[in-house]
């Protein structure tokens, strides 16, 4: 748990803050799980940190979330724009990406 938790410190996973005086810190647990090979040997240990968050209260604690997710399709789409070296802006990713789909679907 150690090497994991360095890991995430060197990888610049999180930025530490000070908690507002008013606010109360969020505990955490780690969360095992045992990858199995298809005869049954141990293939890798996982873990995970996890934050607790089910003991926040809406409108008290926060007032809204974000989690950043990006498809792959949406991912390459960017990089193959990047490649060819245009001025990219929202719309020209959104056309690319359109006709890149349509492409593929036929």
């Amino acid at each position: 748990m150690s090497a994991k938790i360095r890991a995430l410190e060197v990888n610049a996973t999180w930025i530490l803050e000070p908690l507002p005086p008013s606010k109360k810190p969020i505990g955490c647990k780690w969360i095992f799980k045992t990858k199995l090979e298809t005869d049954g040997s141990v293939e890798t240990y996982k873990s995970w940190l996890v934050a607790k968050v089910y003991i926040q209260v809406e409108g008290l604690d926060y007032h809204e979330t974000f989690v950043p997710v990006a498809k792959m399709t949406t991912v390459r789409c960017l990089l193959t724009a990047t490649k060819i070296g245009s001025s990219i802006n929202l719309m020209s990713i959104m056309l690319f990406c359109t006709v890149i789909l349509m492409k593929r679907s036929t």
